[in-house]
């Protein structure tokens, strides 16, 4: 069956630089001296600790249960004692630390439980889904949004298709590659893992064409499920951005604030897909990922299997460390990674660690906007980013969310192609937060108003109610004393 394809606007074709990590197959990280596994890596509600300082614990145990319907579990990447339960530097945008319990391992590397190997095809769609959100599992793309909710979407809307994006279309990352071409047969395991879950009737797995060996690999594993179909896809930034994977395999259009599953569709990354076969099948949780490290800062550019909590410093070091000091150093990559810092550990959606030297940021000097219009036609939205940069300029935040700074995905095809090196998504990224920040200080301020008209109110009735019992006093007073006189009177009287 030859499934057709759809273009989709704009896009770029930046270097790949895949091939220093794309040749080497996984191998294991060492043990680090100390795990800092943080209690935010995923959207929604941070978990919360279930273990206290000096505590032992085992390889899989929980030490993070999840809070809210947006969360995700955090467990033991290894057994050892509990050092610190306290804030640490973590691979996030806003640079601020997050809570994270420091583990120091006992070498012993002993599990919780062993349990037995189930047949997940026994399991209901339910049991699934709560598998899947025990074991911690979230989008391992980047966006780490916990896959429970995504699978759970399945119970509210009909599914029809379940997408499982392989595209990994940002420069320097195979992990994904590597992972597809090592480990086909598990990946395909969770693909029909998560379509027994969801309901669907099919499964896409889509690939970039400049990963033969995965495609090939992959194809071989699914023919034992005819529902499942590996697409090859071209290679174009920014192919495995969701909406236009979606696009590229459908023909749709996702508008904006709508969720795939509204379309009947549901999409997930397909380390997601590992993660879920080695949860449900084995009851394993997510203490691990395989991350790329590259760029050519590095010594020994590799992909390697590396503890969830393992500091970026450890990691480097078992790749030979730096050759060169790097002049940037990114959780992901080079298009849409976010800087992070030296004592950051790694986390569930850490993709890559990528050490760029100054020759690859090609950083040249900003020069003002000479309106070529080559951001536009690299949109892969559809929006015109010197508009939105110019109104930002201006601090015409309204005026960019009019002309679609919402819609951005940030994926800095418009930077790339810029002629005068006008650092486009720094602009779009700054007026994002400072909307966030203006709406969170207006929220506030109307949280203060209302709790300052609840306090007047308050005190209004308090004061009501103390001249109410002072009135009602002062008649029960003026009684008795007219009682009292009444009672002079008649005795007088008689």
């Amino acid at each position: 069956m030859i499934l057709r394809l759809f273009r989709i606007r704009g896009g770029v074709h930046p270097p790949e630089h895949k091939h220093p990590t794309a040749s080497r197959p996984i191998e294991a990280c060492p043990l680090p001296a100390r795990l800092y596994v943080p209690l935010q890596q995923h959207i929604g509600a941070p978990a919360e600790p279930v273990v206290q300082v000096g505590e032992k614990v085992l390889k899989g145990q929980l030490i993070g249960h999840a809070q809210g319907p947006v969360s995700a579990p955090v467990h033991a990447p290894t057994s050892g004692t509990v050092t610190t339960i306290a804030p640490h530097a973590a691979p996030h945008p806003s640079g601020l630390p997050v809570v994270c319990v420091t583990i120091e391992p006992d070498g012993e590397d002993r599990w919780e439980s062993a349990p037995a190997e189930t047949d997940p095809f026994l399991l209901t769609p339910r049991e699934i889904g709560e598998r899947v959100a025990a074991a911690g599992i979230v989008g391992m793309g980047g966006a780490a949004f916990p896959s429970a909710v995504k699978l759970g979407a399945a119970t509210r809307t009909p599914i029809h298709t379940l997408i499982i994006n392989g595209g990994e279309c940002e420069p320097y990352l195979t992990c994904d590659d590597r992972l597809m071409r090592e480990r086909a047969v598990e990946v395909i395991d969770g693909v029909r893992i998560m379509l027994h879950g969801t309901q669907a009737t099919r499964a896409l797995i889509a690939i970039e064409e400049n990963k033969p060996s995965a495609i090939r690999e992959l194809k071989r594993a699914a023919r034992i499920d005819e529902r499942v179909m590996v697409v090859r896809i071209p290679a174009l930034y920014p192919m495995g951005s969701e909406k236009h994977m979606i696009q590229t395999l459908t023909g749709r259009e996702l508008p904006p604030g709508r969720l795939p599953a509204d379309l009947g569709l549901i999409v997930h990354n397909v380390a997601t897909a590992f993660a879920v076969h080695r949860a449900v099948r084995f009851g394993r949780p997510l203490i691990s990922r395989i991350v790329t490290v590259g760029g050519g800062a590095l010594r020994e550019p590799r992909n390697r299997e590396v503890l969830i909590g393992t500091p970026i410093e450890d990691l480097v070091e078992c790749c030979g460390g730096f050759a060169e000091e790097p002049a940037r150093l990114l959780m992901g990559g080079p298009m849409m990674g976010q800087v992070i810092p030296w004592n950051a550990p790694v986390v569930k959606g850490t993709s890559g660690v990528i050490a760029l030297t100054r020759e690859e940021i090609h950083i040249g000097e900003t020069r003002a906007c000479i309106r070529c219009g080559r951001c536009v036609s690299a949109c892969p939205v559809g929006l015109m980013p010197l508009e939105m940069a110019s109104r930002i300029r201006a601090d015409q935040f309204d005026g960019a969310v009019d002309h679609g700074l919402n819609d951005c995905i940030s994926c800095g095809s418009c930077a790339f192609v810029c002629p005068a090196s006008i650092p486009l998504v720094q602009f779009f990224n700054f007026a994002k937060g400072e909307l966030v920040a203006r709406k969170t200080a207006q929220d506030k301020s109307q949280v203060l108003k209302l709790m300052a008209e609840q306090r007047q109110a308050r005190l209004e009735r308090e004061a009501r109610e103390k001249a109410e019992a002072a009135a009602r006093k002062k008649a029960e007073r003026e009684a008795a004393k007219r009682a009292e006189q009444e009672a002079a009177a008649r005795e007088t009287g008689t």
